[in-house]
């Protein structure tokens, strides 16, 4: 564990807010590589080789991301003692719901019994949770909201097409959230982030929904990905945008307790890893074995994780980085929430019928 002089926040710049809890939600359908193969012609170590992704979980029909989102969002706030009506804003990062409007958010609210609170959802792909801890950040330091809720909910194995070698084994679903709230240290460093729109068809929808409307007989629109495109971009392009994060947060890499990219390939982050020349001493997300690239939801799982290990503690500066479909990106440090009760668990059992709401 790292006990550099950002211990006591001398040396880190940031907003006077930061993570007061976080909490997760993992599908109960476990998917293996095994069961993944029975579709493509590809093998375990094949998969192992190529993402370092051993496991996934992917939803069932109730565990809607509505469902998802509310129950993460009601863990993160009972994990930093703040009531649901205490919340000012409610930020969901999703492309999994399928209703154009009304919003996710807006739902969410209800559903967890927040007082009216503004809410909107963004389309940061798997960038979306740092962007909306920045938001939310803002908002707080601004005075808009006292407390916000970001959460990022996906429920991409439903815009899978799972006979498809180079996405089928990919991602998984599930949901996490955080209370971002005032603090009287610096919590949230500035973000750096940007969007490259030049490289927009790396990472896609393979159609639109307007194609369900117009063609006699359409295709499910479903991810579509040159992978060795995003490989080589996020191995070459992240490092200087991380560089760039920790010089805005007044901070190095031995300031560091954690490190927390994206999780999309274990590769790209043992590249980032010697790239940036991260000690030894600084805890390393790679949850995407067991967890898959759950777009946006991979950050708030890889933190639990890390926390609830012991590996990274509390208090500790973390540097989260990010990128997603655009192609967008985005790199902050922050201060390290409360440690959890434990580990990202998933449900025993999906919720026995979908309610009127949540059925999207």
């Amino acid at each position: 564990m790292n006990t550099s002089l950002s211990e006591n926040g001398s040396a880190f710049r940031g907003a006077l807010t930061g993570l007061l809890g976080i909490g997760t939600y993992l599908p109960s359908r476990q998917v293996t590589n095994e069961m993944i193969c029975e579709r493509i012609e590809r093998s375990d170590e094949w998969i192992r080789s190529r993402s370092g992704i051993r496991l996934r979980y992917w939803a069932e029909p109730t565990e809607t991301v509505e469902f998802m989102a509310a129950t993460a969002a009601e863990r993160a706030l009972e994990h930093a003692g703040i009531a649901a009506s205490e919340v000012g804003c409610v930020i969901v990062s999703t492309v999994s719901h399928l209703h154009q409007f009304p919003s996710l958010a807006a739902g969410v609210a209800h559903r967890i019994g927040a007082a009216s609170p503004g809410a909107f959802d963004i389309s940061a792909g798997c960038a979306g949770f740092c962007y909306g801890l920045s938001l939310a950040s803002d908002m707080v330091a601004a005075g808009s909201a006292r407390y916000v809720l970001v959460i990022a909910v996906e429920r991409l194995s439903e815009l899978l097409d799972q006979e498809d070698s180079g996405t089928a084994f990919l991602f998984g679903d599930g949901a996490g959230a955080a209370v971002v709230g005032p603090c009287d240290q610096p919590g949230v460093g500035p973000v750096v982030w940007g969007s490259d729109g030049s490289h927009k068809e790396t990472i896609r929808q393979s159609h639109s929904w307007a194609a369900l409307r117009d063609a006699p007989d359409p295709d499910w629109p479903v991810i579509t990905m040159d992978g060795r495109e995003v490989f080589r971009w996020a191995a070459y392009q992240l490092a200087p945008i991380a560089e760039e994060a920790l010089e805005q947060a007044g901070v190095t890499v031995r300031d560091l307790d954690s490190f927390v990219p994206h999780q999309a390939n274990m590769r790209i982050t043992d590249e980032l890893v010697k790239e940036l020349g991260i000690p030894d001493h600084v805890a390393v997300a790679r949850s995407v074995e067991i967890h898959g690239n759950t777009s946006a939801v991979s950050i708030p799982l890889a933190l639990q994780e890390l926390l609830a290990s012991g590996e990274a503690r509390p208090g500790g500066l973390a540097l989260l980085l990010s990128f997603g479909t655009g192609l967008v990106w985005a790199g902050q440090v922050v201060r390290l929430p409360p440690a959890p009760a434990g580990p990202p668990v998933p449900a025993t059992t999906a919720p026995a019928h979908p309610t009127k709401e949540n059925r999207s």
